[in-house]
């Protein structure tokens, strides 16, 4: 007690001068409409200011929420594009019976784990074999191409991007439709080499290389990376083309696990083919 009354002795000055600036407020803000206006008008910007501040707090811890719930729709929408069905046309007389049938499912994902700086890197991914995960589905980001499921357990995955070593994909050149190989040299996760396209197609800086919808993996026309330089000289006859790829790996975040309802099918009809 004695501490306190120490403390307010102290204060004492300070506390008779806020007394007295409260008062003639309170008594100019009660006789005079204009002061009465500014006090109030800036009060009331000062609430303002702090109420906007407090709101745009929580939003920031809501942005997390609403970013899976984002991806989770965007999985739903890319379930339902055009590059998602088959179309079946059974001619019956002269009337056309078309049925749409999906061939490719979508399952939002998040990258838990990532490397970039390797020669050989991986993710892994918060969804497993539980999610109708399994080996060898493509994965994407919303910017283009991942990578391929490697391995999963019950909740988890591990995926192989196309800034590895292994790495190998059928692309193509989206303007002249020309087919090609992706492959990685180890060096920089920014850019990756496409191959065995022919130099009697032309070709220019930017052009936009995307999946080629020959492998059993990624649908057709998914982004892979635009070209930053060629040499044809180099391999007889063919591009050895530089490409900035689309997906920043250094940045992954939300990715979609595409299931190719058909694989299985068609991986038969491969597998009976005969021998050469």
């Amino acid at each position: 007690m004695r501490h306190l009354l120490e403390l307010l002795k102290r204060l004492d000055y300070m506390l008779v001068f806020l007394a007295l600036l409260a008062a003639s407020i309170v008594l100019m803000v009660q006789n005079t409409h204009y002061q009465r206006s500014v006090v109030l008008g800036w009060t009331t910007a000062v609430v303002g200011s702090w109420s906007s501040q407090i709101s745009s707090f929580g939003e920031y811890f809501s942005l997390k929420a609403e970013n899976e719930k984002l991806a989770a729709e965007n999985a739903r929408l890319r379930a339902h594009l055009s590059e998602s069905y088959l179309s079946y046309t059974t001619p019956s007389f002269v009337v056309d019976d078309t049925v749409y049938n999906q061939r490719y499912t979508y399952t939002e994902a998040k990258v838990i784990k990532n490397t970039w700086t390797k020669r050989n890197n991986y993710l892994m991914i918060n969804k497993g074999s539980s999610h109708g995960v399994h080996p060898d589905m493509a994965v994407i980001s919303p910017q283009g191409v991942v990578g391929v499921v490697l391995n999963c357990t019950k909740n988890f995955a591990t995926v192989m991007p196309v800034i590895h070593l292994s790495s190998q994909h059928s692309v193509s050149v989206r303007r002249t439709k020309t087919n090609g190989t992706l492959q990685w040299d180890g060096k920089d996760y920014r850019y990756a080499t496409v191959i065995d396209i022919p130099t009697t197609y032309k070709l220019f800086k930017n052009d936009t290389i995307v999946t080629s919808g020959m492998a059993n993996d990624f649908p057709e026309g998914i982004p892979v990376g635009y070209v930053e330089s060629f040499d044809s000289e180099k391999n007889n006859g063919f591009y050895e083309i530089k490409i900035r790829l689309s997906t920043d790996f250094n940045k992954l975040g939300h990715v979609y696990i595409v299931e190719n309802r058909f694989r299985r099918e068609q991986d038969a009809l491969i597998q009976a083919l005969p021998e050469k």
